[in-house]
């Protein structure tokens, strides 16, 4: 059985169809998927066994030079290469106009999600078979019930299963046992201080680890070089891609993460992990996977408030409690570095001792 699977973006939402794959090919062995994913996460799938073609695709960027898109052929090579093909159906695990919009291009029936599930409800107007996924879930359980409905199995009972082989990214180190911070992402609010990875970086050195700092753009790379700017145990990392950061977390003995999609990659690849949240909510988009910790923000004021920017306004007794130059965003407050040093402490030990 031969079946086009799109689900475009974003890093996390990528992973995040891993296990619903791992289900699909032990209910149907021999089954095979093309993925059309956005051109810069395309290497993830190539990871999956059940995957035996990437279709690149480039809606970012393809929207900002829309006369150079059709001026280059891109778009038409594109849609070639989905009208040429023969699928037996085509599973929209994304949810959103734009992605529906791309099955047109395919001679298969078409599977999605009906308007009361589906982010954007228009998109079910495309699909031949929408199916309802109740609200409330975490994403990756959605999925794994979309992809059970649409071929026709059961789901399997527990925790999905991501189907990486880790050994394949492992390499030789022979430096310090290492934690990975992840402090890069995309929203303002979900920052967590600068100043608290700095504090928490000098107490897990402390520990003897050596902290490691990935980055991904040049606001990233000067953020990495301030926490471990003097302290003789904390590297930061030259610019890696994705398998790159892949390789290192694989290697790493833990690791603590922002709400990002680094963090999600590092759930998949069961590295035991410390996930922070202020303005998110953990419980329908945080790490799914083994030895997954979250630690969420319980300031009443506001949080979660999945605002992209805070709006929250200190009061006079903030002030006097905290500093609200450095420590900021309010609720990240409640995550300080010496509780969030003896959590990951905590889960750290239990990796030593199963």
């Amino acid at each position: 059985m031969r079946v086009l699977l799109i689900k475009t973006s974003s890093l996390g939402d990528v992973i995040h169809t891993l296990p619903a794959l791992t289900d699909a090919l032990r209910a149907l062995p021999g089954i095979q998927f093309d993925w059309v994913v956005e051109e810069g996460f395309a290497e993830i799938p190539t990871w999956h066994p059940a995957v035996a073609n990437v279709i690149p695709v480039a809606i970012r960027r393809w929207r900002k030079n829309l006369w150079q898109t059709f001026k280059n052929g891109e778009w038409r090579q594109f849609k070639q290469r989905l009208r040429d093909a023969r699928y037996d159906l085509v599973i929209d695990a994304q949810g959103l106009l734009k992605s529906a919009w791309l099955t047109r291009y395919v001679k298969a029936p078409v599977v999605g999600l009906d308007k009361t599930s589906a982010r954007e409800p228009m998109a079910a107007r495309f699909y031949d078979r929408p199916y309802a996924v109740a609200r409330g879930q975490h994403a990756v359980e959605r999925l794994r019930q979309l992809f059970g409905q649409a071929l026709g199995y059961a789901v399997p009972a527990g925790l999905g299963d991501y189907g990486l082989d880790r050994s394949r990214l492992l390499e030789p180190d022979s430096g310090l046992p290492f934690v990975l911070f992840l402090h890069g992402t995309t929203w303002d609010s979900k920052h967590w201080p600068e100043l608290y990875w700095r504090q928490l970086a000098e107490r897990m050195i402390g520990r003897g680890l050596e902290v490691r700092l990935p980055w991904g753009n040049p606001a990233e790379k000067a953020r990495a070089e301030r926490i471990a700017d003097g302290l003789d145990n904390a590297v930061v990392l030259p610019k890696l891609n994705l398998a790159g950061v892949a390789r290192v977390l694989a290697a790493a003995q833990g690791c603590v993460a922002v709400d990002t999609g680094l963090g999600h990659l590092a759930a998949a690849l069961d590295v035991p992990t410390l996930s922070l949240f202020g303005p998110t909510n953990p419980g329908l988009t945080g790490a799914y996977g083994k030895s997954q910790v979250h630690l969420a923000a319980d300031y009443p004021a506001c949080a979660p408030c999945l605002q992209k920017k805070c709006t929250y306004r200190p009061t006079p007794e903030d002030q006097r409690q905290v500093d609200t130059e450095r420590e900021w965003p309010m609720c990240f407050t409640r995550l300080n570095p010496e509780r969030v040093a003896n959590q990951l402490g905590a889960l750290l030990l239990a990796k030593e001792h199963p």
